[in-house]
């Protein structure tokens, strides 16, 4: 987004439109993980490194988003959904960059080899954490649809069908992540134990992203259920 473009204008096309521009930029940082785990299971720490920088600064562009839609918000909002929800709605999206960004950060800070053993589990299990926030991305971008309709029941039928669907995919990445868990403990007395317990942290932090995602769309959820 341009310094100088007001969010005012953008609350003058649509009070959602910039919702959906930080769940759009949040997603783009996420997707990331994707081509930095495959550099890392190649051993390509070169190509890791400015994978995981590029990460870093979505967060960051995230971030400021988040801050911005913060302070700019009007304090009342005409419409159905209350300044409260939209603000938690935020604040649920920018915590999967800021996991993307802290599971980047220390994978590529130990330079963590993952086991051969577990590459292609591990390849799977991040295609289904970010389907997860691929699908969050987008319902939410269906809540324009949902306002300027009124919660229309054909709309609202659809979106929680969307919802529904990021708690199946979130179900698929948990019991990607318990195959995962199962794989390494199968094969942790042959590793270093300071590595297994990393390794251990950083399945916790995918499935964190996952679990993050399926937040955002309970959230929506929330919003619509009112």
């Amino acid at each position: 987004m341009a310094s100088g473009t007001t969010l005012g204008n953008l609350f003058g096309r649509s009070p959602i439109v910039p919702i959906q521009e930080h769940m759009t930029k949040v997603l783009g940082c996420a997707e990331l993980l994707e081509p930095f785990f495959k550099a890392v299971l190649a051993k390509d720490w070169e190509t890791a490194t400015d994978l995981q920088q590029q990460i870093s600064f979505q967060e960051r562009e995230a971030d400021a988003l988040k801050k911005n839609l913060r302070r700019n918000m009007p304090k009342s909002l005409f419409m159905a959904i209350p300044r409260s929800d939209l603000l938690e709605l935020i604040s649920m999206q920018d915590k999967v960059a800021n996991c993307a960004k802290d599971v980047a950060g220390i994978v590529l800070g130990r330079k963590m080899e993952i086991p051969e053993q577990l590459s292609a589990r591990m390849d799977a299990y991040v295609s289904a954490a970010l389907n997860t926030s691929k699908q969050a991305l987008r319902a939410i971008n269906e809540l324009d649809e949902l306002v300027e309709t009124g919660f229309g029941n054909r709309e609202l039928h659809m979106v929680d069908e969307m919802i529904g669907e990021i708690d199946q995919i979130e179900q698929d990445a948990d019991g990607l992540e318990r195959e995962l868990r199962k794989a390494l403990f199968d094969i942790e007395r042959d590793l270093y134990a300071v590595d297994v317990v990393f390794l251990y942290r950083v399945i916790e932090g995918i499935g964190e992203l996952a679990d993050l995602s399926q937040r955002v769309g309970s959230r929506l959820q929330i919003i619509i259920a009112r």
